[in-house]
């Protein structure tokens, strides 16, 4: 059985890194694992690992100095919040609304509403989403 070598190590961590990413896309654990790739390169060159290293830190720094920054202007550009783009929708009632308690459903999803006023709006009419606190949505007459 061979061993390991050093490029397979950077590329595991690599990997490794990429996959904690998802988990936590704050594109952060992405950088540093594009980071033990380049390593990986200079590893499979057989260069030494002082120079594996210092490879891994300037990478790691250009990559967070510059290319996090373009990803994240990236992942945010043209894109409402999430939360945002309801205000203002149409949403059909699916459990009556008061001002206490309700469901409503919108592009496919139910949401906890309620009604701003002490209008209550009955199954299967429509209401006009104007607000939201956390995951309740706050509703008026259409």
């Amino acid at each position: 059985m061979d061993t390991i070598s050093l490029w397979q190590m950077w590329c595991i961590a690599g990997v490794i890194l990429c996959i904690i990413e998802i988990f936590t896309p704050v594109l952060f654990f992405l950088n540093i694992g594009f980071a033990c790739f380049c390593s990986a390169i200079v590893a499979a060159f057989g260069f030494s690992l002082t120079l594996q290293v210092i490879c891994f830190a300037v990478f790691s720094a250009i990559f967070l100095i510059w290319l996090r920054p373009i990803l994240i202007k990236q992942k945010h550009s043209g894109q409402p919040d999430t939360i945002e783009m309801y205000i203002g929708k149409t949403a059909k009632v699916v459990e009556k609304v008061t001002k206490y308690s309700g469901r409503i459903a919108i592009f496919g999803e139910e949401w906890q509403a309620k009604s701003l006023s002490d209008e209550e709006f009955d199954i299967g009419s429509q209401v006009k989403i104007v607000k939201n606190d956390s995951i309740v949505m706050y509703v008026e007459k259409l």
